[in-house]
């Protein structure tokens, strides 16, 4: 009988003790920060929030970075209604007897937010109910995303805009046929040290070959 491998740590998700979660799922090795609050969230193998981050109905890929402050599906309020104010839809808040609008959660819920692998979320960042982020993504600092941002693609700003993309598309279609986030930890932990010195083109050479081989 063999032992454990030495090389691995555990891992449980690490959840710092002022963090709230709700109706909530966390991949291996996930970390969720300081003040944290999830609400319906799922989140991938080894992504991590940052302190004081917000999150409700969104789905999150593996190996992405959230940074502080940052607002996953901000509120939407129901501007349409004679007030926007949260006593609609929150009255129980308030009195005795009224509970929540279930409508209007459901039309929260309605709008989904869904974040790819390797996306990084700037701080501060705001993305917008119904957003999808691809894979590879990232946002700048203090955006407000309201828009879908396409894989690789770096946006910034109010409202968020497209600045360029990381790599080419041929590149970009690369990454994607190597799906290197579904690696298994054994190629993974081997293939760290060229992620840290390769170029991407000599890297994607090398763990292509090394793939198509098995």
């Amino acid at each position: 009988m063999t032992g454990p491998d030495l090389r691995f740590k555990d891992s449980e998700p690490r959840i710092h003790p002022t963090a709230e979660l709700k109706s909530s799922r966390l991949g291996r090795y996930a970390v969720i920060g300081e003040r944290v609050i999830l609400r319906e969230v799922t989140v991938g193998d080894f992504s991590y929030f940052e302190r004081h981050a917000e999150a409700i109905y969104t789905t999150i890929g593996k190996f992405c970075s959230i940074a502080a402050n940052t607002r996953i599906n901000a509120l939407e309020h129901p501007i349409e209604r004679v007030t926007s104010h949260k006593v609609t839809y929150r009255p129980n808040e308030f009195f005795r007897f009224l509970g929540v609008d279930s409508e209007f959660r459901e039309r929260r819920r309605q709008k989904a937010v869904v974040i790819g692998h390797d996306v990084w979320v700037g701080h501060g960042a705001v993305v917008m109910p119904g957003v999808t982020i691809g894979n590879g993504a990232v946002v700048g600092a203090n955006a407000v995303v309201a828009r879908d941002v396409r894989p690789f693609e770096i946006v910034a700003g109010v409202p968020a805009r497209p600045l360029r993309m990381r790599f080419d598309d041929g590149t970009v279609a690369r990454i994607e046929r190597l799906a290197w986030w579904d690696w298994p930890l054994d190629r993974l932990v081997e293939a760290i040290p060229d992620m840290q010195q390769l170029s991407i083109e000599a890297f994607l050479g090398r763990w292509e070959e090394q793939t198509s081989k098995g």
